[in-house]
């Protein structure tokens, strides 16, 4: 697909329209699902998204409507790419800010060379547990709603790929890095594991979506962009009634 000329035609969102969305701090990706899904009232269209983000992370989202919806699967599962930035010394539960810090480690003795160094072993097929604050559904619930109630969450092992695991700044306690990787890859899993393998600790404290597949963040819509695009289509399209 051109995505290149995305933003400069008119939508058929029955027959199905794939949107890229550059989702903001703090919102669930089902909260842009319904922004998208209301604006496009009164049809009723499905609407969904290919790849959850967090709601602490930003940045690229796919949205399907209509008979498009039936490959979100095919799109969710593209190679994805993000970049970050992780607090090395500390933990916390979720693994990200959503928790406040629950241990401390002294990173006096760190060099730049270990932390460049400590990449290697996180990349290729690895294993990982999902976080206990994460959407993965257990017997029909998500792990966060145990989490959040403070009840024992039992993890289970998944294999991963990471095939790209850069270091692209060291200041610390901060690291900013970039990651490719599969489907399925807890970044946030990957930042506490990446901690515990250096003897130290660490959190990840931003998250961005860069590249799903083909498609970046820079052909993305800002969210209300998008929807003011689809009122102005929805008046011009009853003016010409």
């Amino acid at each position: 697909m051109d995505t290149s000329t995305i933003k400069f035609r008119d939508f058929n969102f029955a027959e199905g329209e794939l949107l890229l969305i550059n989702k903001p701090y703090n919102w669930t990706s089902f909260d842009v699902v319904g922004k998208i899904r209301n604006s496009l009232k009164p049809q009723k269209l499905k609407v969904g998204h290919a790849g959850t983000l967090d709601p602490l992370a930003t940045g690229l989202l796919i949205i399907c409507t209509g008979k498009l919806t039936k490959q979100i699967d095919t799109f969710q599962a593209e190679e994805k790419e993000y970049t970050g930035t992780m607090v090395l010394g500390e933990t916390t539960p979720s693994y990200d800010m959503e928790t406040d810090a629950d241990q401390t480690f002294d990173i006096s003795n760190l060099t730049e060379e270990q932390i460049r160094d400590n990449c290697a072993q996180f990349t290729g097929d690895i294993q990982q547990y999902p976080p206990a604050h994460s959407a993965v559904k257990v017997n029909g619930e998500r792990l966060y709603e145990k989490a959040r109630r403070g009840e024992e969450v039992e993890l289970r092992l998944r294999f991963v790929t990471v095939s790209e695991f850069e270091i692209t700044r060291v200041e610390l306690p901060e690291v900013d890095f970039r990651v490719v990787c599969s489907k399925g890859t807890y970044i946030r899993s990957l930042v506490n594991d990446f901690g515990k393998a250096l003897n130290n600790g660490a959190y990840l404290s931003k998250l961005c979506r860069t590249r799903s597949g083909n498609f970046k963040l820079e052909e993305a819509f800002e969210v209300m962009e998008l929807v003011n695009h689809i009122r102005q289509q929805k008046t011009a399209t009853e003016e010409l009634k």
